[in-house]
């Protein structure tokens, strides 16, 4: 009879291990399963705030900038040839700056929706550098978009209202 008696102390303390364990087992599950919960929209969020800054940014990098060929240096001001001659080498840029697509749209003066190519350049409001539909979401942010311009025999420059989206996929 003590010998049983022992046997059944042995297994009840094994049950109660295993017991014990699936409990740790089961709070490290939750635990872990609270602690990864937000981690997709944590990764959106900072998908976001890396566009955010880059379309504050893009307008004084030196692909975009106006720089001094305006007689003094513009914040936030994108050189219009420059884009249109980024546009037609932009397969050297791919995956360069890390987004899906970047478009420039002037807002004033206002006409209808022309997307700008070398043929009907500068009588066009809207430059894709990644020609296509806007993929995923878009930031924002307006600019001056400036050219030089003929007038009589005079040059001058001419800058206009725009505003520079900037957008990146769903899995950035």
């Amino acid at each position: 009879m003590v010998g049983k008696f022992g046997q059944l102390k042995i297994q009840q303390m094994a049950f109660v291990l295993i017991a014990v364990t699936i409990l740790f087992v089961l709070v490290g599950l939750l635990f872990l399963g609270f602690k990864f919960s937000g981690l997709k929209q944590s990764s959106t969020d900072l998908c976001e705030e890396n566009a955010r800054l880059l379309v504050s940014k893009l307008a004084n990098s030196p692909e975009f900038s106006c720089g001094f060929s305006f007689d003094s240096t513009k914040l936030t001001c994108i050189d219009a040839d420059k884009v249109m001659i980024l546009r037609e080498n932009i397969d050297a840029y791919e995956g360069f700056w890390g987004v899906e697509n970047i478009e420039i749209k002037k807002t004033y003066p206002i006409s209808e929706n022309i997307e700008c190519d070398i043929g009907n350049y500068p009588d066009c409001n809207l430059i894709k550098l990644n020609p296509g539909e806007l993929k995923g979401i878009g930031i924002s942010n307006f600019v001056a978009l400036c050219r030089k311009e003929a007038y009589d025999w005079d040059i001058y420059d001419k800058c206009e209202l725009a505003k520079i989206t900037v957008s990146y996929g769903e899995t950035c």
